[in-house]
């Protein structure tokens, strides 16, 4: 073989890596390694996640995080309500016992 001539192992990669950056396109640059080593292999890559993981970071590709799920409420932004009825939910009688802050 020749200088100028890629050997097998050049060839398999560069048909790896491009592979691997048409379906992380199509991830719309979502998909990480996991993910895009799943896709290769549905299409009869035989490659292992490190193998990718590794292509990726030479390309230059990084998967995005999932987002964290937001608590809707945040401890300690606002002050507790005070407690007026001082846990003590039994009234004697109806319309005796009411409770309300106002702002």
């Amino acid at each position: 073989m020749g200088a100028d001539t890629p050997t097998a192992r050049e060839q398999r990669r560069a048909g790896l890596d491009a592979e691997i950056q048409r379906l992380f396109a199509a991830s719309g640059g979502t998909y990480g390694s996991p993910r895009i080593t799943q896709d290769l292999r549905e299409l009869g890559w035989k490659v292992s996640e490190n193998t990718v993981a590794r292509r990726m970071a030479e390309l230059g590709l990084a998967g995005r995080r999932p987002k964290r799920p937001r608590s809707l409420t945040r401890q300690g932004k606002r002050p507790a309500a005070p407690d007026l009825v001082r846990r003590k939910f039994t009234a004697v009688a109806p319309d005796v016992l009411w409770s309300a802050t106002s702002r």
